[in-house]
């Protein structure tokens, strides 16, 4: 009996232990495993728009030429920037691959509207790896003229640090993964190479991308409907994203519409009493003798 006793003690014994300790608290293990690693805290993008990107920056093309950053910008063209590192595993080809999936739905071509420049911040790049990820990324554009407006660089470390510096874009080496720490984003220039819009993540939006290159070209490019459409939208930076502004055009047209009702209402009083003041007064109508 003594044996059962002691049995049935030693089975409830652990939930009413539980019971009183609580919960059990997070290991470190697992503390560490939640928190962000500190090396993403030198990571990140900088908003700097209006910023001037040094056009005397030099680099070389995918086909081991070297260029001046300036003679790739146009009077007229915007160019799109897409900072990458062409061996990344992950996310640059995925940055890429938005990109020119969201460039195949615009009506507007590489290389007649707008420029893409593709540009490494691994200095160890090389243009054979540049023609590389220029190939692979033609292929997913398919436009008659995307091989003469796409250019992908690579460059030495200080042309590369002032770049990147320019446009506000920080990126750091990882020894642990032997990789590459950075944001995803896409930066829109003017075609005086100053920064426009920014466009964050990996999936990007065509509307927002047109409305971008026509406000950066000071609407040269794009039709009087693209004008009239760009008038009723307003960039957002905070999102990197284009948002309706009809609100006020609401708030305007209710403010037309009560001054609308005031003359209204003032014009009519004006006109009775001036029809009033020309009836004869009936109390002063004399009788018949």
């Amino acid at each position: 009996m003594l044996a059962v006793v002691l049995a049935a003690a030693a089975f409830t014994s652990v939930p009413l232990f539980g019971q009183a300790m609580g919960p059990m608290a997070p290991s470190a293990s697992d503390s560490q495993r939640n928190s962000k690693p500190s090396i993403l805290d030198q990571v990140g993008i900088d908003q700097k728009l209006g910023a001037q990107v040094p056009l005397d920056l030099k680099f070389r093309d995918e086909f081991g030429k070297e260029v001046q950053l300036g003679s790739l910008f146009k009077s007229s063209r915007p160019v799109l920037l897409a900072l990458v590192y062409y061996d990344c595993p992950m996310l640059c080809n995925q940055v890429l691959n938005g990109m020119a999936s969201a460039l195949a739905v615009l009506r507007f071509n590489a290389g007649n509207e707008f420029d893409v420049l593709a540009v490494s911040f691994d200095p160890r790049d090389t243009p054979k790896s540049a023609a590389a990820k220029k190939e692979a990324y033609l292929k997913r554009y398919r436009r008659p003229a995307a091989d003469l407006g796409s250019h992908f660089l690579t460059g030495e470390p200080a042309a590369i640090a002032a770049l990147t510096r320019s446009v506000g874009f920080r990126y750091v080496w990882d020894d642990h993964t032997k990789q590459f720490a950075h944001a995803s984003a896409l930066i829109l220039l003017t075609p005086q190479g100053k920064v426009a819009q920014y466009y964050y993540g990996i999936e990007y939006s065509p509307k927002d991308m047109r409305l971008g290159m026509i406000e950066a070209s000071n609407e040269k490019i794009g039709n009087l409907a693209d004008q009239i459409v760009l008038y009723c939208f307003h960039y957002d930076p905070t999102t990197g994203k284009y948002g309706a502004v009809i609100m006020a055009f609401v708030r305007l047209g209710g403010i037309l519409t009560i001054l609308s009702m005031g003359m209204f209402i003032v014009i009519s009083i004006r006109r009775e009493g001036r029809f009033r003041s020309h009836q004869p007064d009936p109390l002063n109508t004399g009788r018949a003798t």
